[in-house]
């Protein structure tokens, strides 16, 4: 009985634990965004109006990921996942043109 029940528990984990993984991957990805962006902000790579724009599109995409948590009892789906992997991959993007667009912006 005892090894039915540790069973069925690790498989549980096993299955639940990559997504768990995810959504805290997605979270570090927003952590490491919002540094790039003040940092960029700080040196004078990034516009005032630049930054604003580019932590309103952080901040969407932060409140996306929690209405997902939510939803699915504070799991991410795969397809729910790579939504917010494309997105943040976007502005990743975004955050490197801007910073390196140069003075002339």
């Amino acid at each position: 009985m005892f090894r039915k029940a540790f069973a069925a528990t690790a498989l549980f984990a096993a299955l639940v634990a990559p997504l768990a993984a995810n959504a805290g991957e997605v979270q570090n990805r927003i952590n490491h965004e919002q540094q790039r962006l003040n940092q960029g902000a700080e040196h004078g790579t990034l516009s005032w109006r630049e930054y604003r724009q580019l932590d309103n599109r952080l901040d969407t995409i932060a409140a996306e990921r929690n209405r997902d948590l939510r939803r699915d009892d504070g799991h991410l789906t795969a397809s729910q996942y790579r939504q917010l992997n494309r997105q943040e991959n976007q502005l990743s993007d975004h955050i490197w043109y801007d910073k390196h667009d140069g003075p002339g912006r």
